[in-house]
């Protein structure tokens, strides 16, 4: 295992204290601002890992599912413990995670078809990412004018899993022209 799979599998056990630290930080205040400081260094070690992986050359299999999944774990579950801790609307938690499961579904049906999946990160992707983690970072910070962020956020969100399930789209279409012109 390279150094940048390992690095997205601290972001995957980091997340458990993140979420212990937010749920015990009622009448203590500090252990938000722990909670924040264990994502910050989980949004980090993403930007790290990446890094690492292009420019030791190390992309391997693994990495390509195990960054986006620690990606996941740690917004999903954000996501959801702000909702129900008052954080954030229960509608833009909808749409990030709508979003996360339909490019899940979309890609166990390319991967059933063609046994293979290669689907790279886009930039609305990544805007999507930064913009997630930003909202995530800004509600601890409770900053008066966070929902800037989930706004822009959302907008991303649908931007980018709209143009995911363009491509998975694309994708399934090629394989039917290329076997038709068999």
């Amino acid at each position: 295992m390279n150094f940048a799979n390992k690095i997205s599998i601290f972001r995957i056990l980091s997340i458990p204290f993140f979420i212990a630290s937010l749920h015990y930080s009622y009448g203590r205040n500090y252990l938000r601002f722990v909670a924040l400081a264990i994502f910050i260094l989980a949004v980090l070690s993403d930007a790290v890992d990446g890094y690492i992986a292009r420019k030791s050359k190390e992309k391997s299999q693994a990495g390509l599912v195990l960054d986006p999944l620690a990606d996941k774990l740690l917004l999903v579950s954000a996501f959801i413990y702000l909702f129900f801790s008052g954080g954030i609307p229960f509608w833009v938690v909808l749409i990030i995670i709508s979003r996360d499961a339909l490019i899940l579904l979309g890609t166990v049906v390319i991967f059933m078809i063609r046994q293979d999946v290669n689907i790279l990160p886009t930039r609305w992707g990544k805007l999507t990412t930064t913009f997630q983690m930003l909202t995530v970072i800004f509600v601890l910070l409770q900053w008066k004018y966070t929902f800037i962020f989930w706004w822009i956020a959302v907008f991303f969100t649908v931007v980018s899993g709209t143009d995911y399930i363009k491509r998975g789209f694309k994708t399934l279409y090629a394989l039917d022209n290329h076997r038709n012109n068999h």
